[in-house]
C-alpha cells in the first residue's frame, strides 16, 4: 500500500476582521496559541473550544511550528489592533465615575 504525501494548506481561514479562524469555527488562532503557550495539550485545547476538532488543532500548532515568525508577526499585529480599539473605546467613553455619580444621585431622588 502506498500513502499519497501531499502538501495540505493549513486548517486556518481569515475572517473579514483579518483574524485567522480555525477550520470552519469561530475559534482564533490566537486562543489556539495561547492555550498551548500555556501548556495545553491539543486534546486540552479541543475541550476548551470544542467547535475545532483535534485534527485542526494539531494542524494548526503544527502550522505554527513550522512558521513560528510568521505567526508570532501576525499576533503582534493583532494585539495592536486589539489595543486602538480599545484606546477608541476609551476615548469615547465619559468618566465613568461622574457616571455613577449622577446615577446613584437618580437612584436616591427615587426613593
Amino acid at each position: 500500500m502506498e500513502i499519497a504525501s501531499r502538501a495540505e494548506a493549513p486548517p486556518l481561514r481569515r475572517d473579514s476582521s483579518g483574524g485567522l479562524r480555525v477550520g470552519k469555527s469561530r475559534v482564533l488562532l490566537e486562543l489556539v496559541f495561547h492555550a498551548f503557550e500555556e501548556g495545553a495539550t491539543p486534546e486540552a485545547i479541543v475541550l476548551r473550544y470544542p467547535a475545532a476538532t483535534l485534527a485542526e488543532i494539531y494542524g494548526v500548532l503544527a502550522y505554527y511550528l513550522r512558521h513560528q515568525e510568521e505567526i508570532n508577526d501576525y499576533l503582534v499585529e493583532r494585539e495592536k489592533k486589539a489595543e486602538e480599539v480599545r484606546n477608541r473605546i476609551e476615548s469615547r467613553q465619559q468618566d465613568l465615575a461622574e457616571l455613577r455619580k449622577r446615577l446613584l444621585a437618580r437612584r436616591g431622588a427615587i426613593s
